[in-house]
């Protein structure tokens, strides 16, 4: 193999991460507005979204093992992996567009347009995520250098989701004049413009160093066996479909909670007191006296809520981030994942326990949460890449895409079950969207959807990788016998 000892420079590090701030402007709308655009904007029933966000999660999930094998089986001029992120930019852009309109169907015309639209960006994203994901992987072989870009591109994962957990329903709201439908449309074309342009500067400015030896030879069929075997990445897919229920689920519902459980009077008390209301008052008016009549922040106060909510979560989680690679390089990024992640879900079962007027209590315990699980952001991919350089010190053979394919299964796999049960507690409790009174049992589901339940899965995660075995002397192991072979 081509020596791997090489140092990644800011450009590159700056440029991978811009293919996940890229991918996460679709993916955190599909893991936190998704539920919301198909029951409260198209109008299709709860339950009904719940099986078409489930059965096309599940197709996505699959699809991503024909192109890990593909993927892996790919020989250009620039690559493996790095093509697939040039030749999936535009049809990514589209289908993200494509998904969030809202054609003037029946319900019959509805449901089929929302399966054939999802199904494709489910099917296009798979095709450029898989490849993107696999591409960190043969970057560097460095630990140290691993570690450090997962912060990078997670850096650039927080700045996505900041943009769309915060401002997405302010945008959507700007431009639409109030409309959600367009404002759907015209904000969705602008990510997908802007998405587009960033893969495109992934793709100019990575290089692949860690190949395959040219006397490599292995079938689909020994890539899986060897994965069969592999007792690391066994646990891994176990902890990636977890993590993504939970954060599909809890992501999901945020905005029904604090449309339908927070006290309305309470959070309008609370923006005033801490002087956001001002803030925005100040900002409409200078918009105003600009000109940008049209840019006015909406005066819903759950929105303006939910929106400051997310905003000050992520940025304690990019602090969370900022400090996960010193943590990891001193004690191995499996002990601080268990830690964290079991920490994580203790801040999540809290939420349970506040009433709907103790909204203080609940934004520290976001900031709380924020930077806490903000630590474990970076580490599950650059465990997962220590999960292929494990299988190839094993079984002297290399296979990056298959084993992030893999990971990438169960990362759909978590989204879909994790989307689906959101839509389908929303079913269970007696959710009817946009109604103003919600009846007792709804109002509950969505709080039980927000702190039990997600919490509880984020503890069995820790407890599944108390049976991860790549520790911290296993890393440098794995490190210093592959640099030796290489």
């Amino acid at each position: 193999m081509s020596k791997t000892s090489e140092k990644l420079s800011v450009i590159e590090k700056i440029g991978y991460g811009l293919g996940d701030f890229a991918a996460n402007l679709i993916f955190q709308t599909l893991l936190t507005f998704l539920a919301f655009f198909y029951t409260d904007v198209y109008k299709i029933p709860a339950g009904t979204a719940s099986i078409i966000i489930f059965i096309g999660g599940f197709i996505g999930a699959f699809f991503n093992i024909f192109m890990g094998i593909v993927a892996d089986r790919t020989q250009t001029k620039w690559g493996k992996f790095r093509p697939w992120i040039l030749w999936t930019a535009l049809p990514f852009g589209i289908g993200s567009v494509l998904t969030f309109l809202t054609p003037n169907f029946n319900e019959t015309g509805k449901i089929i347009y929302t399966l054939l639209t999802y199904f494709f960006l489910v099917l296009i994203y798979s095709a450029n995520n898989l490849p993107y994901v696999a591409l960190g992987g043969v970057l560097t072989g460095e630990m140290k250098e691993r570690n450090s870009l997962s912060s990078y591109r997670f850096v650039a994962v927080m700045i996505a989701q900041f943009v769309i957990q915060s401002l997405l329903l302010p945008l959507v709201l700007i431009f639409g004049h109030g409309d959600k439908a367009v404002g759907f449309k015209n904000t969705m074309i602008l990510f997908a413009v802007i998405g587009t342009i960033c893969l495109l500067i992934t793709f100019f400015t990575t290089k692949e160093r860690i190949r395959p030896s040219k006397n490599q030879e292995s079938s689909v069929k020994q890539d899986f066996i060897d994965l069969s075997k592999n007792g690391p990445w066994l646990v891994m897919l176990l902890v990636t479909i977890l993590v993504f229920i939970t954060l599909s689920l809890k992501g999901g519902m945020y905005v029904f909670y604090f449309k339908y459980y927070l006290d309305s009077a309470a959070q309008t008390v609370f923006l005033n007191d801490i002087g956001f209301t001002a803030f925005i008052h100040d900002l409409n008016t200078s918009l105003t006296t600009m000109g940008l009549v049209d840019f006015q922040w909406p005066k819903d106060v759950a929105t303006s809520a939910f929106s400051l909510f997310n905003a000050g979560g992520i940025l304690f989680m990019i602090l969370g981030i900022l400090f996960s690679k010193s943590l990891a390089d001193a004690f191995g990024k499996r002990n601080i994942y268990i830690s964290f992640i079991f920490l994580s879900a203790i801040s999540l079962l809290l939420f349970n326990f506040y009433s709907r007027t103790a909204i203080e209590i609940v934004f520290l315990t976001q900031l709380a949460h924020g930077f806490i699980y903000g630590v474990t952001i970076p580490l599950l991919w650059a465990m997962i890449a220590d999960v292929a350089d494990y299988s190839e010190w094993k079984n002297h053979r290399r296979a990056t895409a298959t084993v992030f394919s893999a990971m990438l299964v169960g990362l759909k796999i978590g989204i879909s079950i994790g989307g689906a049960l959101g839509a389908a507690f929303l079913s269970k409790y007696g959710y009817v969207a946009e109604e103003v009174n919600q009846v007792p049992a709804a109002v509950e589901g969505i709080k039980l959807s927000i702190s039990i339940y997600p919490g509880f899965i984020f503890i069995i995660s820790a407890v599944m990788l108390c049976f991860y075995k790549i520790d911290k002397k296993m890393e440098i192991q794995i490190e210093n016998d592959l640099r030796e072979r290489r």
